[in-house]
């Protein structure tokens, strides 16, 4: 367990801006980026510096014991770190939301979350999700015993699962989806390193496996139909997308800025081709800064809600094709040199592919786009 931090330490934490922050861990998590990358090796040395850097409890509330970081601050803080290591800031991510969707409860819904806060901020503990790979239907089997329920899943896609305290999962059970924390300590709980992918390498995105896991009847803290959206869905597509997105900005600022270097250093000079292209790699990256900064200004101050969800949810799909435009203009204005290893402009556009894959995707985004439009509820039938 870390020391527990004095509330003028927290203070000073919160205080200041994300950039400064992060400022004294950026040459150490940027000197090891690259060798994640070649490697496929989850980025351990970088979570145990924010760990001890007391920056997975940044956003717990002051009063709670944590840094008291606003929403908007933590979604600054993903799109810095996304600059210097790219998967590192992923998996941070899949923390932070889970995080700040219990904030949002403990301020909003007045939900009995106060003491796994509290415990965030005195053990600094690092949330899991697995809820892009479940979604509506959920994955894996809780079956009813005395006390509770055992659970056998396999959970992919689990960024940051060999630094992680408590797994945010689901489970079915019959036509029912449990959700419920898991420590990553239980009993019966494995990883599988199976993270070997085009980008994204140093998040550890390995799968999970629950053989026979016991979870207590008390831990169960929603249960909802299985396929149907539910409030909690509604929630997670408001707090988690705008923050998981500050990452592949983050990515996109820095990839513009590697080429627009590249371009400046050549000896010949700036030919009328890389002005041109860089200018539509410009026009790019402002599609993206414009449709983040509203999905940011929407979950700052909304509510959750099926219209909100399709409006978010549209945004992201937008700002995803405006982050593979970036990557593609800068692959076409560094030129060949891009292609090569030795420059980070490739590791950077391998890292962007990612953004394609996150709930939801372009047809179903689109679908539910079109039943709100037309009036029916988020399952595509007539709205109460």
């Amino acid at each position: 367990m870390n020391a527990p931090l004095k509330q003028q330490d927290r203070a000073a934490v919160a205080s200041q801006n994300p950039e400064t922050l992060i400022q004294g861990l950026a040459k150490n998590l940027a000197a090891r980026a690259e060798e994640y990358d070649k490697t496929d090796r989850f980025a351990a040395e970088n979570f145990a510096e924010l760990k001890a850097a007391r920056l997975l409890s940044i956003g717990v509330p002051a009063e709670l014991g944590g840094g008291g970081a606003s929403y908007l601050d933590l979604a600054e803080l993903l799109r810095e770190l996304a600059k210097h290591c790219s998967g590192t800031a992923l998996a941070l991510a899949m923390h932070t939301h889970p995080l700040a969707m219990t904030v949002w409860r403990w301020r909003n819904d007045k939900a009995p979350v106060e003491p796994l806060l509290k415990r965030v901020a005195a053990e600094e503990l690092m949330f899991l999700s697995t809820g892009g790979n479940d979604w509506l239907n959920g994955s894996g089997v809780a079956e009813p015993v005395e006390g509770g329920y055992r659970i056998a899943a396999h959970k992919r896609f689990v960024s940051g699962c060999q630094a992680g305290d408590l797994l945010m999962t689901m489970a079915r059970c019959g036509d029912e989806v449990l959700h419920a924390p898991i420590s990553m300590r239980s009993e019966g709980i494995t990883i599988k390193e199976t993270w070997r992918t085009l980008g994204m390498r140093a998040s550890g995105s390995h799968d999970v496996i629950l053989e026979n896991v016991f979870v207590p009847e008390l831990a169960i803290v929603v249960r909802r139909q299985a396929g149907v959206w539910h409030p909690f869905f509604h929630l997670v597509s408001l707090v988690a997308f705008p923050l998981i997105y500050a990452v592949y900005r983050g990515v996109a600022e820095a990839l513009r800025d590697d080429v627009v270097s590249l371009v400046r250093s050549r000896s010949r000079g700036v030919q009328n081709d890389a002005q041109l292209l860089i200018g539509q790699m410009e026009a790019a990256l402002a599609g993206v800064t414009a449709t983040h900064d509203r999905m940011l200004a929407l979950a700052d101050r909304e509510k959750p809600g099926p219209a909100m969800t399709s409006t978010i949810m549209t945004l992201k799909q937008t700002m995803t094709g405006h982050l593979l435009d970036v990557a593609a203009r800068a692959m076409d204005a560094a030129g060949g040199a891009a292609y090569y290893r030795t420059h980070r402009i490739e590791r950077l556009f391998r890292d962007l592919q990612a953004a394609r894959y996150h709930p939801l995707t372009a047809l179903p985004q689109q679908q539910l786009a079109g039943r709100i439009a037309l009036g029916l509820d988020a399952d595509g039938k007539a709205a109460a």
